[in-house]
C-alpha cells in the first residue's frame, strides 16, 4: 500500500496470505487451468474417435464447464457476474434452482431493493415486501411475474397439445430466455448461446406456484424431468475433460457432481460455499468426499473456497475469465495462464 493501491498485486499477494485468502488464489488457478485446457494437450489415443484424431479439433476441443449457483447469487448483485459468463460463452452448462430462475427474470420486470439483515419480518409482511437476507423483493414484483408468465404456461400447453411437444424444465427456461427479451438477463443470453440450464427444482419456487395455479385454470401441462437428468448426465459423459464451479451447495452441488459421477469424476473443481462438514450434508462436504464418490477424479487438485460467494466470485471471474481473455496477469499465480478469450 506505500506505493498505492494496485489491485492486481493486492491479489497476487493471496497466494502467499493463508487462509481463504490462500484458497482464493488457488481457485483462480483452478478455473484458469480448466480453461486453458486443449485436447491437443494430450497424446492421440488409439481408442480416439477418428475426428479427435486431426490436429485442428483437438486443438478446438476444450473443458466442459458446469457452472452452479442457488438462488440468493441471482438475487444479488452476483447475478451480473453470471450474466457476464454466459453472455461471452465462458461456461457450457447452467445449474440452478427455481428461485434462480425468476428472480433473474423478475429483475427484468422490476427491481430488488437494498434492505437489512435487522429489519422486522411482521413490519415488511404487513407491507407487502418479502425479505432475502439484506435485499428486499415487493410482492409486486410477484405480480408482475405472473402477468408475464401464465401466457406462456397457456402457450407451452397448446404447443404440447397441437404437436407432441414433450417440455423440460431445460427447454422451459430456454423459453422463458427468449421471450423476456432482455439483455440484462442471464437467461436471456443463456437462449442466445445455446448454453442449457437444467433446474431438477422448477417447481420449488413462484414458478411452482404458477404451474399449480395453472393446473386448475388450464390443465394438463407436464414438464418431464426424466429428459433433463439424461440430457446433463450425457453432456459429462461426452465431455473431453471437465470442470466444475459451484456457488452454495444443496441441490445444483450434488446435480453437477453426480452428473461428473456417470464419467468418473470432473477433472477440475471449485466449490465456493460456507457450509460445514460436521453434520454430513452434502452441501458443507470437501472435495475429498466427492473424490471417494467418484465425482472428481483421484488425481484432480479440486479447491473450496470457504466464503460467502458474493465477496469473491465477482474477484474470481476478474481475474481467471476477464483478466485472462485480456492477457492480464490476473492478480494470482500465473498456472493457466494463456486461456483464449471466449469460447465461440
Amino acid at each position: 500500500f506505500n506505493r498505492g493501491v494496485d489491485f492486481r498485486e493486492l491479489l497476487a499477494s493471496y497466494a502467499t496470505t493463508g487462509f481463504q485468502a490462500l484458497h482464493l488464489a488457488q481457485a483462480i488457478d483452478e478455473v484458469r487451468r480448466m480453461r486453458a485446457w486443449r485436447l491437443s494437450d494430450e497424446p492421440v489415443k488409439d481408442d480416439d474417435r477418428d475426428e479427435l484424431k486431426d490436429p485442428k479439433v483437438r486443438a478446438e476441443t476444450r473443458c466442459t464447464i458446469f457452472l452452479g449457483f442457488t438462488s440468493n447469487m441471482i438475487s444479488s448483485g452476483t447475478r451480473e457476474s453470471i450474466r457476464y459468463l454466459c453472455e461471452h460463452k465462458l461456461v457450457d452448462v447452467l445449474v440452478t434452482t427455481g428461485g434462480g430462475v425468476e428472480e433473474d427474470i423478475m429483475k427484468c420486470l422490476r427491481p430488488h431493493y437494498i434492505g437489512d439483515f435487522a429489519f422486522k419480518g411482521a413490519e415488511l409482511r404487513s407491507k407487502g415486501l418479502n425479505r432475502i437476507g439484506n435485499l428486499i423483493v415487493p410482492n409486486q414484483n410477484y405480480c408482475l411475474f405472473e402477468e408475464w408468465l401464465m401466457p406462456i404456461l397457456d402457450d407451452m400447453l397448446a404447443e404440447q397439445k397441437a404437436q407432441g411437444t414433450v417440455w423440460t424444465p431445460q427447454r422451459m427456461i430456454k423459453l422463458l430466455g427468449e421471450r423476456i427479451d432482455d439483455p440484462s438477463s442471464v437467461y436471456y443470453w443463456a437462449a442466445k448461446n445455446d448454453i442449457p440450464v437444467y433446474c431438477p427444482a422448477i417447481t420449488d419456487g413462484s414458478v411452482g406456484d404458477m404451474v399449480f395455479f395453472h393446473s386448475y385454470k388450464n390443465p394438463g401441462l407436464v414438464l418431464d424431468i426424466a429428459a433433463d437428468i439424461r440430457g446433463i448426465n450425457s453432456r459429462a459423459i461426452a465431455a473431453a475433460k471437465a470442470g466444475m464451479l459451484i456457488l452454495g451447495g444443496g441441490l445444483v452441488k450434488h446435480h453437477i457432481c453426480n452428473a461428473n459421477l456417470m464419467r468418473n469424476g470432473a477433472d477440475y473443481s471449485v466449490f465456493i460455499n460456507t457450509g460445514q462438514e460436521f453434520d454430513g450434508s452434502d452441501s458443507g462436504a470437501k472435495p475429498d468426499e466427492a473424490i471417494s464418490w467418484g465425482k472428481i477424479k483421484a488425481d484432480a487438485r479440486p479447491v473450496k473456497v470457504c466464503a460467502d460467494a458474493t465477496l469473491v466470485f465477482p474477484l474470481l471471474v476478474a481475474c481467471a475469465f476477464v483478466d485472462e481473455a485480456r492477457g492480464g496477469a490476473g492478480g494470482t499465480s500465473a498456472a493457466g495462464k494463456g486461456a483464449e478469450p471466449g469460447r465461440s
